[in-house]
């Protein structure tokens, strides 16, 4: 599995990366893996407000329908919108071509709370124990 160092991640499997006032948001390989082959998701509209922690989209997979948690707080500025016609982007490219929402943050101190790399990698690691 592949964990870049340069995100932020979440203990509910969901990556973030912050640029200026700006997250882009996705899942981890992780989490892609253990829903299977995506096979819808339910992407919320621009505009919309997230809150950190609370649901925000649904995703279908083939072994599983999973919910997926907002990293920060703020309001959706873009969908992914190619995720419509090929939800399995986010199997095939999690990281790049498979990123779900980009957020403007409403609450920055948010981001302190998310996890680097190591420690993500570490709980990754207890969970396949």
């Amino acid at each position: 599995m592949e964990f870049p160092e340069e995100l932020l991640y979440t203990e509910d499997h969901e990556w973030a990366v912050i640029d200026g006032e700006v997250a882009t948001v996705g899942v981890t390989d992780y989490a892609q893996r253990l829903h299977g082959a995506i096979e819808e998701v339910e992407l919320p509209a621009v505009g919309a407000e997230l809150e950190a922690g609370r649901a925000f989209i649904v995703v279908h997979g083939a072994h599983a329908v999973a919910d997926v948690y907002a990293p920060v707080s703020g309001e959706v500025v873009e969908v992914n919108e190619a995720l419509e016609e090929d939800p399995d982007l986010i199997n095939l490219s999690p990281y790049e071509d498979g990123w779900l929402v980009k957020v403007r943050l409403t609450h920055p101190d948010e981001v302190d709370l998310l996890m680097e790399m190591d420690d993500y990698v570490e709980l990754v690691a207890d969970l396949e124990e």
